[in-house]
């Protein structure tokens, strides 16, 4: 049998693949002491803030917490413990597990030594986590609970690379080769006690170039690749990316999207570099419980978290009463035309500001007491936001800074902040970071939060780079006269029709969603006489509308074929998208009764489309639509 490479040969024949930048990259650092790997970073916070409540968790009904000298003693002992399975640095291990302190601190065990992990969504299916396993050569995997294992217990048995799991909740102790992360720090506390130097040689011997996490993208277009982020890329972008914030200690976030996206790993080190109190969400179902436990003074999302919450607050006050529902609809216009008269730097007329403040006491208060009532910004981003949403939650008083990035950059590229925020884009370049967009209008970015590569793949990673050394995105994008980017759609999702126009489907599908009737979307047409689009209706949203009509909502497969109900959405698509131009107009719907999911492999763990598979799995309707 044939071995596999090291870690260190394959990073730098990857290394190798990219062309040289035709300038010098060098960051400027912010502050005079700043870490240089992510070790130092949660070494330097815990002596710096020393908070009693650093990680916050929910245990048997109440809030638990861990200090910051404890999380980093923990650390430190699963550095040892892993040393002592004979995990040397660039070894890799996998984390699969719910948002949690044990995530966190075996994260930190991981970068203070100076060992690779690779963070897995706990929604793959058993094959796509044995690829990811078998890619990185994954030495040890933690997994949050039996459970899981049974799950993945099949595939996992094609996986020769594993020599122990570790179980975050103590379960499994029956099965071999096996052991609960407490036993796995107990273990670390004895070789602490025998070697009582060992914890500083292996800090010492971690550097900011080196690798400190293999983050696998979605695989959208084909096998998912490992993005290889050095320490050096995450410290510059945690601090780059937060500049024009006024994050502080006082501050307290609610960790709610996965830790194995990019965008919560580089928000969890940014809230500990800043000293905050790190609380984590009980789950996705208990989000709105644990704001308002919580009262969180900032909160990350994706787009998907806000249209829901705007769709929750809709049927609420549709459910309640016609009256409400008016009153509602009344102040959403009102807020969105305040906000926009804010966005253009227009004074606010006397009329708009009095029933703004109305509109505030009826139904904006309710919204931010949704968030805790002390909520000082939301920020998003790994989706569009669309300027609908934006402008709801703006007039509402709950500010939304939205950034853009990828996992190759780690992901921040721009960025909106308190200071500088435009309607329809995602902010200007973050400090160090330089953008650029090429003839095709492709957006192209260079800095230090640029990856090494991906892992195992110089071709891919060779692809990937411009001759000059730039990043290419993959996004479209173009640049206002004050430098704000605004991105238009993904270069591989543009499509032809077969009269020869381009269209972009993610501008349209955002408009179609404005109606709150629409869960998803997604626009077909390629290589067609005209775009088409396949809906899946919000059930909850189309309740009322089905009980004025007469029709039963109990036989969703049923609904979405009913005529009257196909003619109501296509009078909704047509309302919600009337300035574009007829090539773009869709001509025809069809409605799905299922909602699209990961687990179906229809999305992506960030939930974004996948096309590929969706115009697979829907072909016979898709043929219906343009036979009918």
């Amino acid at each position: 049998m044939s071995r596999k490479p090291r870690a260190t040969s394959v990073i730098n024949e990857t290394r190798d693949a990219i062309p040289r930048l035709s300038r010098t990259v060098e960051r400027v650092p912010l502050y005079a002491d700043e870490p240089k790997t992510l070790g130092e970073l949660f070494r330097q916070s815990a002596l710096k803030h020393s908070r009693s409540d650093a990680l916050n968790y929910k245990e048997s009904g109440s809030w638990a917490k861990v200090s910051s000298a404890r999380m980093i003693e923990r650390a430190e002992n699963i550095a040892l413990g892993l040393f002592s399975f004979g995990i040397r640095k660039s070894d890799r291990v996998a984390i699969l597990a719910a948002n949690s302190p044990d995530w966190t601190i075996t994260d930190a065990g991981c970068q203070l030594s100076g060992i690779i992990d690779v963070p897995i969504y706990t929604t793959l299916a058993p094959s796509a986590v044995a690829y990811i396993v078998n890619d990185s050569g994954s030495k040890v995997f933690f997994l949050e609970n039996k459970l899981s294992y049974e799950r993945l217990k099949q595939a996992l048995a094609d996986c020769p690379s594993i020599v122990k799991i570790v179980f975050f909740d103590g379960s499994g102790d029956e099965i071999e080769n096996t052991l609960s992360l407490t036993d796995l720090e107990s273990i670390g506390s004895k070789l602490r006690v025998e070697r009582p130097e060992l914890i500083e040689e292996l800090v010492e011997g971690v550097g900011p170039g080196d690798v400190a996490t293999l983050i696998y993208t979605s695989g959208t277009t084909g096998e998912p690749k490992g993005v290889m982020l050095t320490h050096a890329n995450l410290i510059s972008n945690v601090i780059d990316a937060g500049e024009k914030y006024d994050f502080s200690d006082r501050d307290v976030p609610l960790s709610v999207l996965p830790l194995s996206h990019v965008f919560e790993r580089t928000g969890m080190y940014l809230y500990i570099f800043n000293g905050m109190a790190v609380h984590y969400a009980e789950s996705i179902e208990r989000v709105a419980d644990n704001l308002r436990e919580v009262r969180p003074t900032m909160f990350v999302g994706v787009p998907r978290i806000f249209e829901k919450v705007y769709a929750k607050a809709k049927l609420k006050a549709s459910q309640d009463s016609k009256l409400k529902e008016r009153i509602f609809d009344w102040a959403i216009d009102v807020g969105k035309a305040w906000a926009l008269a804010r966005e253009r730097g227009e004074s606010i007329p006397r009329l708009l500001a009095v029933k703004h403040s109305i509109a505030d006491k009826l139904v904006f208060a309710k919204f931010r007491e949704f968030f805790g009532g002390r909520l000082r910004f939301c920020i998003t981003g790994g989706a569009a936001l669309s300027d609908s949403v934006y402008l709801i939650f703006t007039g509402a008083g709950v500010a939304i800074m939205q950034g853009y990035g990828m996992t190759e950059a780690s992901p921040v590229i721009t960025s909106s902040n308190p200071s500088n925020v435009r309607l329809g884009t995602v902010g200007k370049p973050i400090r160090n970071v330089d953008v650029r967009t090429a003839k095709d209008g492709e957006v192209e970015v260079s800095g230090p939060n640029v990856m090494l590569g991906y892992y195992n793949k110089p071709d891919a990673t060779r692809e990937v780079f411009t001759h000059d050394g730039w990043l290419k995105t993959g996004d479209i994008g173009e640049f206002d006269p004050d430098g704000f980017l605004k991105i238009t759609d993904r270069k591989k999702e543009l499509f032809k029709t077969s009269g020869g126009k381009y269209i972009a489907p993610s501008p349209i599908e955002q408009m179609i969603k404005g109606s709150r009737f629409v869960s998803q979307v997604v626009l077909v047409g390629n290589e067609r006489k005209f775009p088409a689009a396949l809906i899946v209706p919000s059930f909850e949203q189309l309740e009322s509308f089905l009980k004025e009509h007469g029709l039963a909502s109990e036989n969703p497969e049923a609904v979405c074929t009913h005529e009257r109900v196909v003619s109501f959405f296509e009078r909704e698509v047509a309302e919600h998208t009337p300035e574009l131009s007829q090539h773009e107009k869709v001509k025809r719907i069809a409605l799905l009764h299922n909602e699209l999911t990961v687990e179906s492999g229809e999305l992506t763990p960030t939930l974004k489309i996948k096309r590929r598979v969706v115009n697979e799995r829907y072909a016979m309707i898709i043929e219906r639509i343009y036979d009918e």
